[in-house]
């Protein structure tokens, strides 16, 4: 069943079952009332009677239409009317009892005759019919057979048109979802400003489409630099092996392997980068963590820059730092930081490291033409250059930056770039400390 006939059933269960209940409550007051009433009537009848009769005995009879009264001596023997129908005392109270020879039900009540004689009524017994409490019962109960149904009827045709409405909505973003393909996460859901579960419904699947785009948008140009990034090494490579062989004179063996042997390099370098970025996303990076020496990593690199590049490295800042990570991937996040910083430092990169409370603050400055404020979010992105000075064409792919990026979250830290007080970049990891 849909949940509009769930939802209709259950409110006409509800609503008939409390209808039933207080149907049977509604009668039974009435007719408890109703009787009430009757023995009032009977009491105040018999009061007058004795009160009005000064010993006179009368005889059990039909002084008033449909009622019932008998005179009756302190032996209980009828007054006046012997071999007649004896009508039972009640005594103080009210009691409906069914008199031989009649096919209803009375209400009988007594009252003491004063003064009573030895010989004459002592007490005088008045019987009401109870026919008209019946009537008016069963005249309530015929209505409430023909009103409850129509109710339920009213009930489920509002519960059924109001749930119709309600959920028209959530039809509405059922087709528009199940219509959506791979190639249409353009489209979004109708937007519903009600402000209930439906329209935050509505609200969570266009963020949801939202998120789907951005990740294929995502996804597809990182297929596409990937490549535009691996077209070039192989163009350099088929370029300089049709020149060999279009011109054996112009080109040596050595010169040849000295150019496929870099390119190719380039091209495992990529497809390293590739693969571990693609492991990221799939969050099945190995991670195999354990206490790290940031400071050991750091000076390893330092003496690799010294060895690879004329520029001055300062590692005076560096102090003892420890966190709990991966090994590998670290150095590999400090080796992107300072071939990055290599690439477009003039003449100067400064290490440092130090422990600021509970973090550990790694940071790797250049005094470069540093990197824009609009742009200090975006170098983290993937196959993202920059213009003007930091665009040069020596091998980088793009993706170091990335991974520097991707490293520094999988063991929980941040990464964000400054500007060095000489004008270049300065790049800061800060990681939570071993401890």
């Amino acid at each position: 069943m849909t949940v509009r006939v769930r939802v209709t059933l259950a409110a006409v269960l509800v609503v008939g079952l409390a209808l039933v209940a207080g149907a049977f409550v509604l009668v039974a007051l009435l007719g408890s009332v109703l009787t009430d009433q009757v023995c009032a009537d009977a009491r105040e009848r018999a009061a007058q009677l004795a009160s009005g009769s000064a010993g006179l005995p009368g005889t059990a009879g039909n002084s008033r239409p449909s009622e019932l009264i008998q005179w009756v001596d302190r032996s209980g023997a009828v007054v006046g009317a012997p071999g007649e129908l004896k009508l039972a005392d009640p005594g103080d109270r009210c009691v409906a009892v069914e008199p031989p020879g009649f096919h209803e039900d009375f209400v009988f009540a007594a009252a003491a005759v004063q003064p009573g004689g030895a010989s004459g009524p002592d007490r005088v017994i008045v019987g009401r019919p109870l026919v008209d409490v019946l009537d008016s019962t069963n005249f309530v109960t015929r209505v409430l057979l023909v009103g409850l149904p129509l109710m339920l009827l009213i009930v489920g045709g509002v519960t059924w048109v109001v749930a119709g409405r309600t959920l028209a909505p959530v039809a509405a973003i059922r087709r528009e979802v199940d219509e959506i393909s791979a190639t249409e996460l353009h489209r979004r859901v109708p937007s519903v400003h009600t402000g209930d579960e439906v329209g935050r419904l509505a609200a969570t699947m266009n963020r949801m489409l939202d998120r789907l785009e951005r990740a294929q948008d995502g996804q597809r140009r990182f297929v596409s630099d990937a490549s535009h990034e691996l077209r070039s090494p192989i163009a350099s490579i088929r370029q300089h092996v049709e020149v060999a062989q279009a011109h054996p004179d112009r080109s040596t063996l050595a010169n040849l392997a000295e150019t496929v042997l870099a390119e190719s390099l380039r091209i495992q370098r990529l497809v390293d980068d590739l693969l571990l970025l693609a492991r990221a996303d799939e969050q099945n990076l190995p991670v195999h963590k354990a206490p790290v020496d940031l400071d050991d990593l750091l000076f390893d690199e330092a003496q690799r820059l010294r060895t690879a590049t004329t520029l001055a490295i300062d590692t005076t800042a560096v102090s003892a730092g420890q966190v709990l990570g991966d090994e590998a991937s670290l150095r590999r996040m400090i080796l992107n930081l300072g071939e990055n910083a290599a690439r477009y430092a003039t003449s100067r990169i400064r290490l440092t490291l130090q422990v600021d409370g509970a973090e550990v603050v790694l940071t790797v400055a250049d005094d470069g033409p540093g990197i824009p404020p609009p742009d200090r979010e975006r170098v983290f992105e993937r196959f993202v250059r920059l213009a003007n000075a930091r665009q040069r064409d020596d091998g980088g792919t793009g993706l170091g930056l990335a991974i520097v990026a991707e490293v520094v979250q999988m063991h929980d830290g941040t990464v964000q770039v400054h500007e060095t007080p000489s004008g270049g970049a300065t790049i800061a990891a800060r990681l939570p400390t071993a401890s």
